[in-house]
């Protein structure tokens, strides 16, 4: 063999392994997207609110397969942002006249699978009295996954597909963010118990 067929064929073989090269290269991205994707499939967290008159409460609902970090709440009575229960209660024109319990969801995570009783109304008419305003709420969660990925939940919107919207991030809290962790009710005194509904 010449000296200038070996100097092709050596030409020829440096771009092969080029190729060759990036191929692998395609390969491996390819193989580390496919990987990330699986990632996000296990940690998705998907929200959604329950209404139960059997249990006489409002639940937060994690339905996906990861944890649900929240990160912002905000409910609204006719359009108008509430700050707490007790102005969400007021603004609807109900007064029970005695405590309603509730659980904290500001900050909280909600595992896969789990729940959060939001509300949980001693009695039936209680209850009954909520459920005939709650048409007049307007609930909406910003949550995110272990991986930082965010949504907007909405349940005033009835298609799933629209109800929860991506978000590059959660916003900052606000005037209008409603807040259930800042002055919890205090305990009962030592000997009395709540009344279980």
């Amino acid at each position: 063999m010449n000296e200038r067929a070996r100097r092709n064929w050596d030409g020829l073989a440096a771009v092969i392994a080029a190729l060759v090269g990036l191929l692998a290269l395609c390969v491996s991205g390819y193989t580390a997207y496919l990987q990330r994707q699986q990632v996000r499939a296990q940690v998705w967290p998907y929200l959604e609110t329950g209404f139960s008159s059997a249990k006489r409460g409002v639940m937060l609902y994690n339905k996906g397969a990861g944890p649900a970090i929240i990160r912002g709440v905000e409910i609204d009575v006719d359009g108008k942002p509430q700050s707490n229960w007790d102005a969400v209660f007021k603004a609807l024109g109900l007064d029970f006249g005695h405590h309603i319990p509730y659980s904290t969801i500001n900050g909280v995570v909600i595992s896969a699978g789990d729940h959060v009783d939001q509300l949980a109304f001693p009695n039936p008419e209680d209850f009954n009295r909520y459920a005939h305003e709650m048409s007049r709420l307007r609930f909406v969660v910003c949550y995110c996954s272990s991986l930082g990925e965010c949504w907007n939940y909405d349940d005033s919107i009835n298609l799933p597909r629209e109800a929860r919207q991506p978000v590059a991030q959660c916003p900052a809290r606000g005037a209008e963010q409603f807040l259930d962790n800042v002055a919890p009710e205090p305990a009962l005194p030592a000997g009395k118990q709540e009344d279980k509904p």
